[in-house]
């Protein structure tokens, strides 16, 4: 029965965070009363070893399993997300240099715009003060006039 604990002991010490002194206490329990100090701090290294073994690998394990339920999810991962933004910064580029190259065309068609607008604008302001009505929209919705039923 003892030796179970012992594994179970060792187990647990590989999840977790297993100190030196706890290492030891574990080789201690493992070895013969009578092992030499030198087999008992081998064996407490060793377990110190396969301790941070294990630890690494759990934790590239829950790395894994997190990796792909995101990917599952489909989360966009740091990587996606840089690409994205250098593609967005090579593209303002390119806009820029082409706005740069056509100059005031761009500039005379927002002037052009806005005054269209403008004069938009001022057409339905003129057609209110002559008192011209525009003509009436139709309700998509119907009333019902007290009629029970469907």
């Amino acid at each position: 029965m003892a030796k179970i604990q012992d594994v179970r002991k060792t187990i647990e010490a590989s999840l977790g965070n297993l100190t030196t002194t706890r290492a030891q206490e574990l080789a201690k329990g493992m070895l013969d009363r009578d092992a030499a100090k030198e087999q008992v701090a081998k064996t407490a290294a060793d377990l110190m070893e396969w301790s941070q073994r294990n630890r690494t690998r759990l934790m590239e394990i829950v790395r894994a399993e997190v990796r792909d339920q995101l990917r599952q999810m489909g989360v966009a991962t740091q990587d996606d997300v840089n690409a994205l933004r250098k593609r967005v910064r090579e593209l303002e580029r390119a806009s820029r240099a082409t706005g740069a190259k056509r100059g005031t065309t761009k500039r005379t068609s927002a002037a052009t715009a806005k005054a269209k607008s403008a004069k938009g604008g001022a057409t339905k302001t003129s057609t209110k003060a002559s008192g011209a009505k525009a003509p009436a929209k139709k309700s998509s919705t119907t009333k019902r006039t007290g009629a029970t039923g469907g």
